[in-house]
């Protein structure tokens, strides 16, 4: 991928804060590593056992120092998160933006206390996106999905939820299937959102003008993101089963395959999984 530092005015850089109240433990960012990973594939929150309660603040020791590669994954986000806005902005007519919050270990939102357990997420509540950086580092060692674009379509999934609760498909609309096929349909038609973003980003000539452009081999690695993060994937490596009725965000194959949608079409309209029998 291609890109150009900003001003960083796409994030919110609050790494060097506490996350908020409870009992803090001090991890370090090596202890935080394993425990997010382990709960990613267990669906089991680590931090609840070692902290002794959902409502714990778990800690890195501060104050937090930040490297130079760590400052330049910071650059990296924030472009990319403009660049995903000024797609959205130009293809929804009533587009708000939103920013990503960068925090270490646990953070206090409008939509509560979350660890870094939960990996990177968008709160509605204050329509923001939210991710410990650490997580790009688990998505390459511990899911097996590499490269800047694997981590690119993490935020571009992110932001299609807040695409979503500005089009109030978020949270409401007809459904008469279960809770957990409704968070499939919603997830899905965020992965066919970062597709969207993911075709525009490939058209030639973008870097020239300082937006984001792919690079040969970028778009495998965002499908390869797709696949590792699927239910069925990370049911297997975590439980040694996998159980479709528990899944909440689609199997490996769904969420490659609406990726793949958004990436082939460009257009939001085919990101209807409601209306999708499959």
């Amino acid at each position: 991928m291609r890109w150009t530092r900003g001003d960083r005015s796409n994030v919110d850089d609050v790494r060097g804060g506490g996350g908020g109240g409870g009992v803090g433990i001090p991890l370090g960012i090596g202890g935080v590593l394993v425990l997010l990973v382990g709960s990613w594939l267990t669906g089991v929150n680590l931090f609840d056992i070692v902290g002794g309660g959902a409502a714990t603040d778990v800690v890195a020791d501060r104050p937090a120092v930040s490297s130079p590669e760590e400052e330049k994954m910071v650059d990296f986000v924030d472009a990319v998160m403009g660049d995903i806005q000024s797609t959205w902005s130009a293809k929804l007519g009533s587009y708000q933006p939103t920013r990503a919050v960068l925090f270490r270990d646990s953070i206090q939102s409008a939509c509560g206390l979350s660890s870094s357990a939960t990996g990177p997420f968008y709160c509605p509540a204050d329509r923001k996106v939210y991710l410990d950086l650490g997580f790009f580092g688990a998505l390459d060692s511990k899911l097996g999905a590499p490269g800047d674009f694997a981590q690119a379509y993490v935020l571009a999934h992110e932001a299609g939820h807040h695409v979503q609760n500005l089009m109030s498909t978020l949270d409401s609309g007809p459904f008469n299937g279960s809770a957990n096929e409704r968070s499939v349909r919603v997830e899905l038609q965020a992965d066919c959102y970062a597709g969207v973003w993911g075709h525009e980003a490939a058209q030639p000539g973008r870097a020239a003008a300082g937006r984001v452009e792919l690079d040969p081999g970028d778009v495998e690695e965002g499908l390869g993101a797709a696949s590792a993060v699927g239910d069925d994937r990370l049911q297997q490596q975590g439980r040694g089963r996998v159980v479709p009725e528990s899944f909440t965000h689609g199997s490996s194959a769904q969420r490659v395959s609406w990726f793949r949608r958004g990436m082939e079409t460009g257009d939001p309209r085919a990101c209807d999984t409601f209306a999708d029998a499959r």
